[in-house]
C-alpha cells in the first residue's frame, strides 16, 4: 500500500508535536461526524458532559467513548484513512484505538479550552497520537493553538478541567518514578513559546502527539457554531498504566470493569486493532 504522508510531513510532525495536513478527508466524512454528533446529542452517553457553568448561556458540550453507540463514528474509526495515517506518523507497525470523543461550542459561548496535553487524561503509557478534526470550516483564531516542540519537554502535567475556572486536578507528585507537575502559565506567558496554528477548510485535519501543550489561545467569543471530532490511537506496545487519582472516573472505571489490568498491552473489544501491517 502506498504511502499517503511524505518524509517531510513525518519529519516535521516528530520536531514539532503537531503537524497539519491538507483534504486528506472527504466531504462525506465530514458529514458522516456531523450527523453522529446530531445522533449523540440526542441520545447521549453516560459520558456526556457540558462545560458550561452558568445557566442559559451558550453551551460548550463533550462526548466521549461512543464509537460502539453511534454508528457513523463506528465506521470513520475502523473505515477513515487515520489510522494509516496515524501509523506512518509513529512509525508503528499496529495501530489500536484509544479513545474518540466530539466537541461542539455553540456561537457566544465564553468557555475556552484549558492549555493541557491529553497524556495525563489517560491511564495509557507509549506512543500515542491524537486527530483535530473541524467539523465546519476554522479560522486559526477560532480553534486552538499547540505549543511547537513541547512533547519533547519530558515533563507531565496534571490534568486541568475543561469547565470554566479550569480547575487543576490533584497535586505535585512523583508515581511510579514519574513526575505530575503544575501545568504552565501558558496564556500569561505568551512570548515565551511559539505556537502553532492553522486556517482549516473542511477536509483538513491538526494531527499532535499525546504530549504536546494545547489550548484556546484567543480569548475572543466566536460568533458561530464549531464542532470537531478527535480520535486518540496508540502504537503497539502501549500499556495499561493506573495512575494518580485525578484520573479515576468514568474512563477507569469502565476499564477497570472490562477487566484491564495494570501492565496490560491494548487490545481487546475497548482497544481494537484498527491497522496493522502485513
Amino acid at each position: 500500500m502506498n504511502n499517503i504522508l511524505s518524509n517531510k510531513e513525518i519529519s516535521e510532525f516528530k520536531k514539532n508535536g503537531a503537524i497539519f495536513l491538507k483534504k486528506k478527508f472527504d466531504i462525506n466524512w465530514i458529514k458522516l461526524l456531523q450527523d453522529g454528533i446530531d445522533r449523540d446529542i440526542k441520545n447521549p452517553s453516560p459520558r456526556f458532559k457540558s462545560h458550561t457553568l452558568e445557566k442559559n448561556a451558550p453551551s460548550y458540550l463533550e462526548d466521549y467513548w461512543t464509537w460502539d453507540l453511534i454508528p457513523e463514528f463506528k465506521e470513520f474509526v475502523f473505515k477513515s484513512p487515520f489510522a494509516k495515517i496515524a501509523s506512518e506518523l509513529m512509525s508503528a507497525n499496529k495501530i489500536n484505538l484509544v479513545m474518540d470523543n466530539w466537541f461542539l461550542r455553540e456561537g457566544g459561548s465564553k468557555s475556552t479550552t484549558p492549555f493541557h496535553h491529553d497524556i495525563s487524561y489517560f491511564d495509557i503509557e507509549g506512543s500515542m497520537c491524537v486527530l483535530w478534526l473541524p467539523l465546519q470550516p476554522t479560522k486559526k483564531d477560532e480553534g486552538v493553538a499547540w505549543v511547537k516542540g513541547s512533547h519533547l519537554w519530558k515533563k507531565l502535567f496534571l490534568r486541568v478541567l475543561f469547565k470554566d475556572g479550569h480547575k487543576v486536578e490533584g497535586k505535585e507528585c512523583v508515581i511510579n518514578g514519574k513526575k505530575y507537575e503544575l501545568p504552565p502559565d501558558i496564556l500569561g506567558n505568551k512570548d515565551q513559546y511559539e505556537f502553532l496554528k492553522w486556517d482549516c477548510d473542511l477536509g483538513d485535519c491538526v494531527i499532535f502527539d499525546m504530549r504536546t501543550l494545547h489550548g484556546t489561545l484567543n480569548s475572543s467569543i466566536p460568533k458561530k457554531t464549531l464542532s470537531r471530532y478527535t480520535l486518540r490511537v496508540a502504537k503497539e506496545n502501549a500499556k495499561i498504566s493506573y495512575v494518580g487519582d485525578w484520573t479515576s472516573y468514568n474512563y477507569r472505571k469502565k476499564m477497570k470493569e472490562a477487566g484491564y489490568n495494570n501492565g496490560d498491552l491494548l487490545g481487546g473489544n475497548m482497544f481494537p486493532v484498527l491497522y496493522e501491517t502485513n
